[in-house]
């Protein structure tokens, strides 16, 4: 099977944007390649690294690439470059998102599949959960919880900061009667972990068909597909349906866009997360969460980004 390669230019802080776009029109894989991810774990005292260059310096571009099939290439490749530019032009006042200069090139067979593969590898995220891709054979230790993720499909495995805070603020706050809910669920991992530590029941919701898939295959591999309800919508659409805990990591765009819609699912005494926040959008997803009741509780920093937990 042949693929185009498809390369976009852009910044840091506009990676994860221009990547969720990229989900949307391919499940055979996307990459983002941040030079400042590697000088990040220089400074984790944590980790010991056999050798690692300590010449690197940050900035330049930060490359985002797509694998399309080749035979959907020239259908999907313009929508791509529309959804992209649409983005900028929302968010320019917010967001640099550096050149968006675009290249491509033929990959031929699926060699790079294998190849991105391995560099997975399990990822501890907090205390109890370790996200594992799900080709990847792993035995927990006393305590840890393995959720099993097919990134094959669509969206992350969790590594990324924004995921892995949201995570950590869902363990500080589930107690075994909890409901979640995870609005643009992706890959349905923060529903899904939040049932495999203890949560009563999840709900996830997204607006993209693959992502919905996603979910709904890694509920099943996890043994969780019970207890977890995957569906394609914007938002719930349901105001009955009622959360101890909603979870939305998305952008801070769109967060504030959505603060009238939101609490509207969570009860009274709940707790609600939002995460996939840059610093220039703090005060605005704050001010936006304020002006609907909602408390200001905790307030976390991983790297550039920041996730917030408000209460009803």
């Amino acid at each position: 099977m042949k693929f185009t390669e498809l390369t976009v230019y852009t910044t840091s802080e506009a990676s994860e944007i221009i990547a969720d776009i990229m989900w949307r029109y391919t499940n055979y894989g996307v990459a983002i390649s941040d030079v400042n991810d590697i000088i990040e774990l220089q400074r984790d005292k944590s980790m010991y690294w056999d050798y690692m260059d300590e010449s690197l310096k940050t900035g330049g571009d930060v490359l985002v690439k797509a694998f399309i099939p080749l035979e959907k290439s020239d259908e999907l490749i313009p929508k791509i470059r529309a959804d992209i530019e649409e983005s900028r032009e929302r968010g320019r006042i917010f967001v640099k998102f550096g050149t968006l200069e675009i290249t491509k090139r033929l990959v031929e067979g699926d060699d790079w599949l294998e190849i991105w593969r391995k560099h997975f590898r399990p990822i501890h995220i907090s205390k109890q959960i370790v996200v594992c891709p799900e080709w990847i054979k792993y035995t927990p230790k006393q305590g840890e919880k393995v959720i099993k993720i097919d990134s094959n499909m669509a969206f992350g495995t969790g590594e990324h900061e924004t995921t892995s805070m949201c995570l950590k603020l869902i363990e500080t706050y589930l107690t075994p009667e909890s409901v979640c809910i995870d609005v643009g669920c992706g890959s349905g991992i923060l529903g899904i972990s939040a049932v495999r530590m203890g949560a009563r029941k999840a709900y996830l919701t997204d607006i993209d068909d693959i992502a919905v898939q996603s979910a709904t295959h890694n509920a099943k591999i996890n043994g969780v597909e019970e207890r977890v309800k995957v569906s394609r919508a914007d938002l719930l659409g349901n105001a009955e349906i009622k959360g101890d805990i909603i979870c939305a990591n998305i952008t801070g765009e769109i967060l504030v866009r959505l603060a009238p819609s939101i609490p509207k699912n969570l009860l009274r005494g709940g707790v609600l997360i939002l995460s996939g926040i840059i610093e220039s959008r703090l005060k605005a997803v704050q001010d936006a969460y304020s002006a609907q009741g909602l408390r200001l509780e905790k307030r976390i920093r991983e790297g550039e980004w920041f996730a917030l937990a408000f209460r009803l």
